[in-house]
């Protein structure tokens, strides 16, 4: 059965996270789990005192963010790759620059070495100058940046619409099953 590592930083947007979980369950893939030590406060103060609890359930396995012994953070350990949701700029500049001091970084550095797909929900705005070079440097290394921006054209209703269209895209990038996103089709009369 196909594993994929789902990060969680501390970044605001931690109801990604949930969505990211649900939808590769939904797809039938394992999630190893590991999160931040700011991950666990922001998602009670954005989702709920039971969101920790509910993300723990969708996981097939939780690893603790200073185990660098983990399965996770070794290469041969097989895996899809790995979304971070949302990704802070801390985790980003750690990946960005190799400092493998946690878990979470460590194993999507992990991924980036063995050119499997790394995927980056960076949460931050505006953008200093040495965001955008970490978002240059990781995406040089193979890694794909994808600010969590709203698909307006889905015209959304809610923000639980727009954090799952942005999970199914983060997912898709993983390209383990058909897409899940909607997909943008032109109004009805215009040309495509």
């Amino acid at each position: 059965m196909t594993r994929v590592i789902l990060g969680v930083s501390g970044a605001s947007g931690a109801a990604l996270a949930l969505d990211c979980a649900s939808l590769l369950g939904r797809i039938g893939v394992r999630i190893d789990l590991v999160l931040s030590t700011m991950a666990e406060r922001t998602l009670a103060h954005e989702v709920g005192a039971d969101a920790m609890a509910r993300l723990t359930l969708l996981a097939d396995r939780v690893h603790p963010l200073s185990d660098l012994g983990a399965t996770i953070a070794s290469g041969s350990y097989p895996v899809a790759g790995i979304i971070v949701a949302p990704c802070s700029m801390r985790s980003l500049a750690a990946i960005a620059h190799g400092f493998d001091d946690n878990l979470l970084t460590r194993s999507a550095g992990v991924q980036l070495k063995e050119r499997r797909p790394v995927v980056l929900l960076t949460r931050e705005a505006p953008l200093t100058l040495a965001h955008l070079r970490n978002m240059t440097a990781v995406t040089e290394m193979g890694a794909i940046v994808m600010p969590p921006v709203p698909a307006f054209y889905t015209l959304p209703q809610t923000t639980a619409q727009i954090t799952a269209q942005i999970a199914a895209r983060a997912v898709d990038l993983l390209r383990l099953a058909p897409a899940q996103a909607l997909a943008w089709t032109p109004p009805e009369g215009e040309l495509p």
